[in-house]
């Protein structure tokens, strides 16, 4: 292990212990942004950035939560935004391959290019968006900056529900990005292309010691099957439906899917292979996941999706909600 990957850990334990104080009372006292006091709200916040802390050692899902909460809040708090890539497995901000293969980046400077031009950090407070009085603490420090040259730090983890609040922006840096150009889709471009995302790997638990946290990302082969059934039903206009399995493991751990036609199920394919696949699907049948709900947001079809989950959904006729059994909500 690098020195600087030692020291990154270290970092990261130290302070994660501080955000888990974020409830109490003195939290936002520990940060030294709390006692910045500006001369004049009143000037112009034209030098004031925003950029996000992505989670260390996070999936690329969890990472994308983090950059869209930096891109909106930049919106919502009226400053600019700076983007910093998605972080490698061991040192954040260190680009890796899904910076070029989701192009959130093109035309947006860097929060490392304004840092090299003498902008100041200033690290924000973790704060609840449902809280009005922590929201408008944290207005009153970006105020307070008013004038200066200043790339604001959102927390690591810094959470946002309605994470399709920029979801025509994704769109179009994703469909508009330079990697387009080399996408190579298993897809019959004649057909009606289904895919379905089947969460396994990591929240398959063996053994008494049971991670509550993983247990309620879980879902049974039977709600996919159901949720399967109830979009075939759903688009039973549709001519010639092809269905893309993407998931891990083995292909007999799928059995209960072989009674549907013109069945693929990918297993070997790598993570961004995936994503994109799921972006370009026709219709798309979404996990409690971050890994799906992400090219969701993405996708100009229809999306199948679990209603109980952790970020919200657009109330737009090509979002179709599932009960916990994977039927219509009624």
């Amino acid at each position: 292990m690098k020195i600087d990957e030692i020291y990154y850990r270290v970092l990261v334990r130290l302070k994660g212990f501080r955000l888990r104080q974020w409830e109490k009372p003195h939290y936002f006292k520990t940060y030294p942004a709390s006692y910045h006091k500006g001369k004049n709200d009143k000037r112009e916040k034209s030098e004031l950035y925003m950029t996000e802390r992505v989670s260390y050692g996070a999936g690329i899902g969890h990472q994308l939560a983090n950059w869209i909460a930096g891109y909106w809040f930049a919106r919502y708090f009226d400053v600019k935004y700076a983007y910093s890539p998605f972080t490698s497995s061991a040192v954040p901000f260190r680009p890796n391959r899904w910076d070029y293969a989701l192009g959130f980046g093109e035309g947006e400077i860097t929060a490392e290019q304004l840092l090299k031009a003498g902008y100041k950090k200033v690290l924000l407070p973790y704060f609840d968006e449902k809280d009005g009085s922590r929201v408008s603490e944290i207005k009153r420090i970006i105020d307070s900056y008013a004038g200066e040259k200043v790339v604001f730090y959102l927390e690591a983890d810094q959470f946002y529900f309605d994470q399709f609040g920029v979801m025509d922006d994704l769109k179009y840096k994703f469909f508009s990005a330079p990697a387009r150009k080399e996408d190579k889709l298993i897809y019959d471009n004649k057909a009606f292309n289904i895919a379905i995302h089947i969460r396994r790997g990591d929240i398959v638990q063996t053994g008494d010691k049971r991670n509550e946290n993983l247990a309620m990302r879980y879902q049974g082969s039977e709600y996919f099957v159901n949720a399967l059934d109830t979009a075939l039903e759903y688009l039973k206009d549709k001519k010639n439906i092809h269905i893309y399995l993407f998931s891990q493991g083995k292909i007999e751990d799928y059995a209960e899917f072989s009674r549907f036609e013109n069945l693929h199920v990918c297993l070997n394919m790598g993570a961004i292979d995936s994503f994109i696949h799921m972006a370009y699907a026709d219709a798309l049948i979404t996990s409690k996941s971050s890994f799906s709900y992400k090219p969701a947001l993405l996708n100009r079809g229809i999306k199948f999706c679990p209603a109980d989950f952790w970020h919200g959904y657009p109330d737009c006729k090509d979002w179709i909600l599932l009960n916990e059994q994977g039927r219509l909500i009624q």
